[in-house]
């Protein structure tokens, strides 16, 4: 499965309605894409075959079921963008986010909290 996983704009319509319902039958995927986008049966199996073949979805024995959740397929294109834009420095893409902006005491505390939690502990290298 591919690091840099790309979805396009009807793709993620799909992997939402997905994530949302997982396990899922096809069937009842079917009806859900109908409901939710007016989407033909033939433009849901197609979308959903490009996820599957994505390795973001599983579609066996008419049962979709999860291989990459919602979170892990933000964090990987999370880190992506970063390496792309700002040659993998969380430094300079989090100085840019900012923009001058001010964090408040509660962000700056959740943040703090987050690279505490994230640093690498020096013993073990």
């Amino acid at each position: 499965m591919s690091n840099n996983i790309y979805l396009t704009d009807a793709e993620e319509k799909l992997a939402s309605i997905i994530w949302d319902h997982a396990p899922i039958s096809s069937p009842d995927l079917v009806a859900l894409a109908d409901k939710e986008l007016n989407w033909k049966k033939s433009t849901t199996y197609t979308i959903l075959k490009k996820l599957c073949d994505k390795g973001v979805f599983k579609n066996e024995n008419a049962n979709v079921t999860v291989l990459l959740t919602r979170e892990e397929l933000l964090s990987r294109q999370s880190r992506r963008y970063v390496e792309d834009a700002f040659g993998g420095s969380l430094p300079r893409f989090i100085a840019s986010f900012f923009g001058g902006r001010k964090l408040s005491p509660e962000q700056a505390a959740e943040l703090k909290r987050l690279i505490e939690e994230h640093e690498e502990d020096p013993k073990n290298g």
